[in-house]
């Protein structure tokens, strides 16, 4: 079972002024295609120090397997979840941001103003996802195969050269 959890990052969202819609969007792929399990869920506002402490809470503390965010990735002044993600992560994972960028470039130009990131805190691998259900669909279809694999790495339980 990959133990997960699902950090939505938005100050509208925070504030009750907005429905979360991606933070369902992922824990329903999550659940459905990649056969994991949602055990922590919350929703933050846009900031630095509060994203960067529950991404190492729930990293070290409750040593889950993934987290997921979604939100904050963008241009805006208050989008800093690439930059939280940043001061936490032992190990980026360029392969998965990049294979996110390109998928989503099909789809529309403005996902070249995307400054998501993804890497590794130990035995976790986190992965800023856009805000949008849409684009959250887009970038977790193209990842999904792979993560299964980067785990067992994680865990010394398959080798590099593994092919799938």
């Amino acid at each position: 079972m990959i133990r997960t959890g699902v950090l939505t990052i938005s100050d509208r969202s925070a504030r009750g002024e907005r429905a979360d819609e991606s933070g369902p969007v992922i824990r329903q792929i999550v659940e459905q295609e990649l056969g994991g399990q949602v055990v922590e869920y919350t929703i933050v506002p846009d900031d630095l120090d509060l994203i960067a402490a529950t991404l190492v809470r729930w990293s070290d503390e409750l040593k889950l397997d993934v987290i997921l965010t979604t939100g904050g990735t963008g241009f805006a002044r208050r989008d800093v979840t690439p930059e939280a993600t940043l001061r936490v992560i032992e190990r980026r994972a360029p392969g998965l941001e990049e294979a996110m960028r390109a998928e989503s470039i099909k789809h529309t130009v403005h996902a070249m103003l995307s400054r998501a990131v993804a890497g590794i805190r130990g035995q976790t691998i986190i992965i800023n996802l856009p805000g949008s259900p849409k684009a959250v669909r887009e970038n977790m279809a193209v990842i999904l195969p792979a993560l299964p694999h980067g785990l067992r790495l994680l865990r010394g339980e398959a080798a590099e050269s593994e092919h799938r």
